[in-house]
């Protein structure tokens, strides 16, 4: 193999070089996130929990649906949960109606620390895609859904 080939060249198709394009930049905002969020003593996901019980509001969700909602899709919410719940962020109460459903809410602990991680956090959405003009943010956000509704 000859050491002058461009990066392209090492790709099966243009499909390829997408797909792991998309992998990789993926991964890197995921670091970068955790950098910004790790600091205050929680994960990125967790961060996504939080995010998530927050726009629920009082009422909670429950476990199940909070999962489905999640960024990034794991068999371990209920591990998430049961962490933000020793760090006092979430509380857990089982239903009424039926034992085996539990509701997840925020709670004021947890609120106060997204409330702390909305600057930086807003920040951090900026300058991950500073690099795009409105236009082309337009479309990465519209060829984006397009490849998620395909899958």
């Amino acid at each position: 193999m000859a050491t002058d080939q461009k990066p392209q060249d090492n790709f099966r198709s243009r499909e390829q070089q997408a797909v792991l394009g998309l992998l990789r930049t993926a991964e890197a905002i995921k670091r970068s996130l955790a950098h910004v969020v790790e600091p205050h003593g929680i994960t990125p996901q967790q961060y996504n929990v939080l995010r998530i019980l927050r726009g629920a509001g009082a009422d909670g969700l429950p476990t199940l649906t909070i999962g489905e909602r999640m960024v990034e899709q794991t068999p371990g919410v209920t591990r998430l949960i049961d962490r933000l719940e020793r760090k006092g962020l979430v509380a857990r109460t089982p239903c009424p109606k039926d034992r085996r459903r539990v509701f997840c809410r925020i709670t004021p602990k947890g609120l106060d620390l997204l409330k702390e991680l909305d600057e930086p956090v807003n920040l951090w959405d900026v300058q991950t895609v500073s690099t795009l003009p409105p236009t082309e943010l337009d479309s990465l956000i519209t060829l984006l859904d397009r490849v998620r509704a395909s899958n």
